[in-house]
């Protein structure tokens, strides 16, 4: 792989290396009765001088961010701003072609052995879900519990059947993607995400191909998420769902951050015209 400006591909054909397990990863269960779930500190994040470009377009303009402690980062801004790209370097998934990305003090070392330790750390869902259609729900939350993290078919199993049972998809767990509903296959994507035990959720408009009964199904599931524990970064467009589960807004426009802070201070009193004219056009109505 390289560096200047390849491109992962999705979640869906990334290669599987296996990885033994610890004996941290042996926990059964915390006072939250999650699986797996310990003790999550906030994340440190800093974003230095990101740059990325497509077939000559520059979509990310040397984008910094740097945030001490964050429990909800979401990213909102004018679609083409550059927020998704910049969820899936992130990732992992999209290559800078200059920049620096570090979380918790770790650089993100742009290079496959590194770059696949780093992608077991972190949960994505895509708002195409993603899933594997040959597959069962079940499967879908298996197979990257045996051929990533280590765990034998028994262990993969239990772990992703009381993930299904959390989400109230046990019903469903021997379903393909195409016998689901849009939430339904929503909910089983952010099962898989959440079961590898991640440092860090990541969640690229995930309520995009919904109906508005399938997003607020999946939007309080993330607020759960949130609630229980989990630090995440979520692009979305769903202005009142990021009232009222950030600790941090940035918005994205031209490929750079136009504006970040508080939910107050961004959403409330935007301090520039692009935010001020995002924000008039999408809490118009």
């Amino acid at each position: 792989m390289r560096v200047g400006g390849q491109s992962c591909s999705s979640s869906s054909s990334i290669s599987f290396r296996k990885e033994s397990k610890t004996t941290e990863d042996e926990d059964e269960h915390d006072s939250t009765g999650w699986p797996g779930w310990g003790f999550v500190s906030l994340v440190k994040l800093n974003l230095h001088k990101i740059s990325k470009y497509f077939d000559g377009h520059l979509v990310l303009d040397a984008v910094t961010l740097a945030l001490e402690k964050v429990h909800t980062l979401v990213l909102i801004g004018p679609s083409g701003g550059g927020k998704s790209t910049l969820l899936r370097i992130i990732a992992g998934l999209e290559f800078p072609e200059a920049g620096e990305v570090q979380i918790n003090d770790e650089r993100v070392i742009f290079q496959e052995e590194p770059l696949l330790r780093h992608r077991r750390t972190v949960g994505t869902v895509f708002q195409a879900f993603n899933l594997f259609p040959h597959l069962t729900a079940l499967q879908n939350i298996t197979l990257p519990l045996e051929k990533v993290h280590g765990h034998t078919p028994a262990e993969a199993e239990e772990i992703a059947r009381q993930f299904l049972t959390r989400f109230r998809l046990e019903k469903h767990a021997s379903k393909r993607p195409a016998e689901l509903s849009g939430g339904q296959r929503q909910r089983v994507a952010i099962a898989r995400a959440v079961s590898i035990k991640p440092r860090l959720l990541l969640f690229d408009e995930p309520t995009s191909a919904l109906d508005p009964e399938m997003t607020a199904e999946v939007l309080d599931l993330i607020k759960q998420l949130r609630d229980e524990g989990r630090d995440f970064i979520l692009v979305t467009h769903e202005m009142g769902f990021a009232r009222q589960i950030a600790d941090h807004v940035a918005l994205l426009a031209d490929g750079r951050i136009a504006e970040s802070g508080s939910v107050e201070a961004v959403l409330e009193h935007p301090a520039t015209a692009a935010a001020r004219d995002f924000l008039s056009r999408v809490l118009k109505y």
